[in-house]
């Protein structure tokens, strides 16, 4: 096996750990009315992506706290502004006042994030843009809510390391859409591993394995490049591929968790059941082994098939016991149960995340979550490139790959990437 490699950002100490998790909490418990009385600045949001999630977005972080109204909205396609304008023309002008401010095109984003009145900007479109998009947004001077995962591929995520650099020098505030890492039981059980609770880690299972998504029969009046953005998920020039547009969700837990980035990944992949051209190009399941620098081992396994057994959690094992993170849960030795989350003081984490980056902003001391994201981000990427490749993949070689996904050139008749699927020990490793 290749040397170890030394992780991409110095594990936390426990200290650090303790006092991240306590600031978080500590927002969430001051709640929005003490933040708002200390600093009556209105957050006034911008949406780039009017889609389910970016909507879903906009009625979170309205309902996380006072003081925020959404004031502009921007999309590529017109007909999901026009959507949205008329999904949201009877709600109230104190929270939804957005008036004219209704960007569409391939500049939109530029457009809205332009716009002085907007001081929070939700991005929410295809993660393959989110890089360019962060840029923007931190160049304009905007704290970012970006949905997860934040790049499709490593020059992305080193795109995403520079901006959360640029980001706190400018006092800019990033918060991505790991709402986990905002969630009340994670918190609670996560500090209690990293204080020991379970000894020392020596294995985990991350698991998101669930049924199929949406998907958008082609029109005949759609160019390619129309029929990807109207299916995004299932290229991976514009999601990434499941492991990392969703499964990175549980990727971040074990990244978290171990404090550190793996230091290598065997993966296997393929595309079993979702074969129809219809689907793109990415695969319907992955199996990852990371092993991270100090040996221990994490079983990383996604899917996207109907009619199968599901299971979307996270759980570790110890020298001194057993962690359930997602279900609050810590066993001993001898297995029986040591401690357990009150689920009376969990809280909605979708609303969660905007109350802590809202009440940081307010307090002046605006969160960053860039290099956490990317992180996790490339650990995703790192075992779709082992499992579309037949290779094993280490940290460095994730990191300093040129493999950009990204078209040079973008707009409606531009021509959209091949589709072709990944053949491992054909494809390479670039």
């Amino acid at each position: 096996m290749p040397e170890i490699q030394k992780p991409a950002t110095p594990n936390p100490s426990r200290r650090t750990l303790l006092k991240a998790s306590a600031t978080a909490a500590t927002f969430a418990a001051l709640g929005s009315n003490f933040a708002y009385a200390q600093a009556s600045d209105e957050i006034r949001i911008g949406l780039v992506g009017c889609g389910g999630r970016g909507r879903g977005a906009v009625k979170n972080a309205i309902e996380s706290s006072k003081g925020v109204k959404l004031v502009a909205i921007a999309d590529v396609f017109a007909d999901k502004v026009e959507e949205t304008k008329k999904m949201w023309a009877e709600e109230p002008k104190a929270t939804f006042d957005f008036g004219k401010a209704c960007y569409t095109g391939w500049d939109s984003y530029k457009e809205l994030l332009a716009n002085p009145d907007v001081n929070y900007a939700i991005l929410a479109t295809p993660p393959g843009f989110r890089p360019m998009m962060i840029d923007e947004a931190i160049k304009q001077g905007k704290h970012i809510f970006a949905e997860k995962p934040v790049a499709v591929d490593a020059p992305g995520c080193r795109q995403i390391m520079a901006a959360a650099k640029v980001a706190q020098e400018k006092g800019l505030g990033i918060v991505a859409g790991t709402q986990r890492r905002h969630q009340p039981l994670y918190l609670e059980t996560i500090k209690r591993i990293r204080e020991g609770a379970i000894g020392q880690i020596m294995a985990g299972q991350v698991y998101w394995i669930g049924g199929e998504l949406w998907m958008k029969p082609r029109q005949p009046n759609w160019t390619d490049m129309e029929w990807q953005l109207r299916n995004w998920m299932y290229f991976t020039w514009l999601s990434g591929d499941l492991i990392v547009e969703q499964h990175v969700h549980n990727i971040d837990i074990a990244n978290w968790v171990m404090g550190a980035t793996p230091r290598l990944a065997i993966s296997l992949g393929g595309r079993q059941v979702r074969t129809d051209p219809a689907f793109g190009m990415i695969y319907d399941h992955f199996a990852v082994d990371y092993e991270y620098p100090d040996g221990a081992h994490i079983t990383s396994m996604s899917r996207q098939t109907d009619q199968c057994y599901n299971r979307t959690s996270e759980t570790f094992q110890g020298s001194k016991g057993t962690a359930q993170v997602s279900a609050g849960r810590i066993f001993d030795e001898a297995k029986a149960l040591s401690w357990k989350f009150n689920l009376k003081q969990d809280t909605n984490p979708y609303e969660t995340e905007h109350a802590d980056l809202i009440a940081s902003i307010r307090a002046g001391k605006p969160i960053n979550e860039g290099q956490t994201i990317a992180d996790s981000v490339l650990t995703a990427v790192m075992g779709r490139m082992s499992a579309y490749t037949g290779q094993v993949v280490t940290w460095q070689q994730a990191l300093n790959s040129k493999e950009t996904l990204l078209p040079e050139k973008l707009g409606f008749d531009a021509p959209a990437p091949p589709v072709i699927v990944p053949m491992p020990g054909k494809t390479k490793l670039i």
